[in-house]
């Protein structure tokens, strides 16, 4: 019998709200469009609409975004509750979540059956910076059962060491929720979320905020995707589903997950294997930045 997953990328258009309940209502109407979706996704920091039911918002500097840190229980019992009652698994995105000393953008994957799974962002972009970002520490494999799944947040998708950890530890499906600021931005991140397939002989799902809520906050420019490797028995480019760019809208792929044994086993470009089958040759050459060090 073949192993599948059905999934959905949720592409949110970031708007003003005026609480909490109206986000939640945005979110939940997005979700309505699973419906039959074993994993639905929803975009990188795109509880971000929550800083507009702040006081004062508009005046407010941007280094002031992790003020919506305070919302983050009612955030976490949002999701744990609609994952329970709809029946499936949801990567509600990632939400900026005091940690210690510091803040960290932090993904959340609610189980229905009521396990929550968090990964720290491990490469924060330059732009984080300007609210404080810290960096997380880990890169693990989460075994939901009917898939095995890791996370890499937008700029993770552009570091091929992350995807490639996921890869040796059995990852089938790389989840990138993402938030990118101009189309260069998305272009960089959705052309490395198609290598990271190709490379590892995986699937991605790319799912991208879109829309502008309002200064201070950023604009988003998206258009998400799901994609397998370029590769027989998958569409030539790869992309299994596609959205329009910059408009909400729910995408969805069935993804057939023995297919990728198959392809790794007898496929035109194993590349998994020979990634890895000539390692000792790549370790043998330091870096530039390693020559530099040595110099005098």
């Amino acid at each position: 019998m073949a192993r599948t997953l059905s999934v959905a990328a949720c592409q949110l258009a970031l708007r003003p709200v005026r609480s909490f309940a109206d986000f939640a209502n945005h979110a939940r109407g997005l979700l309505d469009g699973t419906h039959g979706a074993d994993l639905a996704v929803f975009p990188e920091l795109f509880t971000i609409e929550l800083f507009t039911a702040l006081p004062g918002w508009h005046e407010a500097p941007l280094a002031d975004l992790p003020r919506i840190g305070a919302f983050t229980e009612e955030y976490r019992a949002l999701f744990a509750a609609e994952a329970r009652a709809r029946g499936q698994a949801i990567l509600a995105g990632s939400h900026l979540t005091r940690e210690g000393c510091q803040t960290l953008n932090v993904a959340h994957l609610f189980e229905p059956g009521g396990r929550v799974h968090t990964h720290a962002k491990t490469h924060i972009f330059p732009a984080e910076s300007a609210w404080g970002s810290g960096e997380g520490e880990r890169l693990e494999a989460l075994d939901l059962g009917s898939a095995r799944v890791g996370i890499a947040i937008c700029y993770e998708a552009e570091i091929p060491e992350c995807a490639s950890s996921y890869a040796e530890q059995g990852v089938e499906i790389i989840l990138c929720p993402s938030f990118t600021l101009t189309e260069h931005g998305f272009w960089r991140v959705r052309h490395c979320a198609q290598a990271r397939a190709i490379e590892n002989q995986i699937y991605v799902v790319h799912c991208s905020a879109v829309g502008a809520p309002g200064a201070p906050l950023p604009g988003a420019w998206g258009r998400s995707s799901i994609l397998s490797p370029c590769d027989a028995p998958w569409p030539p480019r790869g992309v299994l589903a596609e959205a329009e760019a910059n408009r909400e809208t729910v995408i969805r792929a069935e993804l057939d997950l023995g297919l990728l044994q198959a392809n790794r086993e007898t496929g035109a470009a194993p590349t998994f294997r020979d990634r890895r089958r000539r390692a000792r040759l790549y370790r043998g050459w330091p870096s530039h930045l390693e020559r530099k060090e040595r110099e005098p």
